[in-house]
């Protein structure tokens, strides 16, 4: 049977939210949202009808949409994901505005994005800063893929390493460290909840109540950074009295700032001269 693009989207109502259905159904037409509200009257090819149907199935099983559509938008970038790796997140481009402005003087700054997932937090750094020289590690290997694909399309020159956080890590004397770790306590009942479900447990959960790998992250950082150097890290909502006390325990000049609810959701720090 046929129908037509408002026959579409009303076929999706109460399965899933409208704006997710819109969203859905322009990518399959390969065109915006407006083009639908002009041309609701338009008739679907049977192909397209059938593949809305299936992503609105999809979805209403809960699997991101970003799965779906197989990218996200980051930082004014369209970034390709998959399941291997982590959705980037609105608030996680606060980690970006705060690192360019660390190294907003410094000429052909040496930056590392520990844990790069897809690549976004490298790759939009490395974007906005040509001159920059861009090290990202991950130890997924699925992941670097993934990023070193993102990179190419987008054309970003950054260099991927795989290592276990910074222990393969041969370079030194970085002008900015940066990182979206995982920080979730494993037995966060989130994990079980929304698109949480569905992202890698390894992106997401750290041992210690989230703790381990940001603490391991801020270890490094002490030997990976020029004196005077900046270290950004992501983390949880609960976490910036924990984090302020860790990089004052290390040396550090501590650093925090707040996303657009008011909460800090980036901590960091100077490394002392």
């Amino acid at each position: 049977m046929s129908l037509t693009i408002a026959a579409a989207l009303a076929s999706a109502r109460g399965r899933i939210p409208a704006s997710e259905a819109s969203l859905l159904l322009a990518e399959v037409c390969g065109r915006n949202k407006a083009w639908l509200i002009a041309h609701d009257d338009e008739t679907l090819p049977a192909e397209r009808a059938d593949r809305f149907n299936d992503w609105v199935s999809r979805r209403e099983r809960g699997e991101p949409v970003a799965y779906i559509l197989g990218w996200r938008e980051f930082y004014g970038h369209r970034f390709s994901v998959a399941p291997g790796v982590l959705i980037p997140r609105p608030e996680t481009e606060l980690l970006v505005d705060e690192g360019l402005a660390a190294i907003e003087r410094k000429q052909q700054p040496r930056i590392l994005d520990l844990g790069t997932g897809s690549g976004c937090i490298a790759i939009s750094l490395a974007l906005a800063r040509p001159d920059a020289q861009v090290y990202a590690v991950d130890m997924s290997a699925e992941a670097l893929n993934i990023a070193a694909a993102n990179a190419e399309a987008l054309g970003a020159r950054v260099e991927f390493i795989r290592s276990d956080w910074s222990a393969s890590l041969s370079e030194r004397d970085f002008d900015l460290i940066v990182s979206n770790p995982p920080y979730i306590d494993p037995d966060d009942a989130h994990l079980a909840q929304g698109d949480l479900r569905f992202e890698p447990r390894s992106a997401l959960a750290a041992a210690d109540a989230g703790r381990a790998d940001l603490c391991r992250i801020v270890d490094a950082a002490a030997d990976l950074l020029k004196p005077g150097a900046t270290l950004l890290c992501e983390h949880g909502w609960d976490q910036a009295g924990f984090m302020h006390e860790l990089l004052v325990a290390k040396g550090f000049s501590p650093l925090q700032y707040r996303d657009l609810a008011g909460i800090v959701r980036v901590s960091g720090g100077v490394r002392a001269a």
